[in-house]
């Protein structure tokens, strides 16, 4: 029997999206340049090979240039000779790409809003998590009905954090880290009020926080 005082997930009829985050109109180009930049950016460009400048060996010539019948060749390490270099191999890169700020914060703001607009935007009070507890969590998240689930929480919100982090196909992130690709993969999107404010921080319009 599921505790009826445990925290529960409430609709966002219930929940209170400020304007500036959840009412951006959905822009696909945008969007997509900043999921690209997102990707790119957890690429470690690690991937190495050594050609033949690289492969130890192979200084000398192993035969004269003519009169043997054989082909010609310049060196052992070769990339068509067994031990021989890697043609066109691949090197450590810097795979990431540049977004300005406004147009991530853009997308990001398109990117809350299409979970308002479908309504799988769901609240979660943090503050009823007085100790870690995934069971209580798992329970929370019975009324999203399955689905990848991203759970953004505030800097200090760490018993609801580790009450949600073990739970199958549900991403937790601190709201400030949160980026598009991770809210447009999402199915649900449970927030808790700090990570709202804290989102308003990171994706809202700064002429608009200046008018407010």
């Amino acid at each position: 029997m599921p505790d009826p005082s445990a925290p529960k997930l409430v609709g966002q009829g219930a929940l209170e999206l400020p304007a500036q985050l959840f009412t951006e109109r959905f822009h696909n180009d945008l969007v997509y340049e900043a999921v690209r930049a997102d990707l790119l950016a957890r690429r470690r460009g690690t991937a190495s090979t050594r050609d033949r400048a690289a492969v130890r060996g192979g200084g000398a010539k192993p035969w004269r240039q003519k009169g043997t019948g054989r082909a010609r060749i310049g060196s052992i390490r070769a990339p068509h000779w067994t031990g021989g270099g890697v043609a066109f191999g691949p090197t450590p890169r810097d795979y990431t790409v540049k977004v300005n700020r406004k147009a991530r914060r853009r997308a990001l703001r398109a990117a809350l809003s299409v979970h308002a607009e479908r309504g799988s935007v769901w609240a979660v009070d943090a503050a009823s998590f007085d100790s870690p507890s995934t069971k209580t969590a798992a329970e929370a998240l019975d009324r999203t009905g399955g689905g990848r689930v991203l759970v953004l929480v505030g800097d200090e919100e760490s018993a609801c954090a580790l009450s949600f982090r073990n739970i199958e196909r549900v991403l937790v992130l601190p709201a400030r880290q949160a980026g598009v690709a991770d809210v447009i993969a999402a199915a649900h999107l449970v927030v808790s009020e700090a990570a709202i404010e804290e989102l308003a921080s990171v994706a809202g319009d700064p002429k608009e926080s200046a008018v407010a």
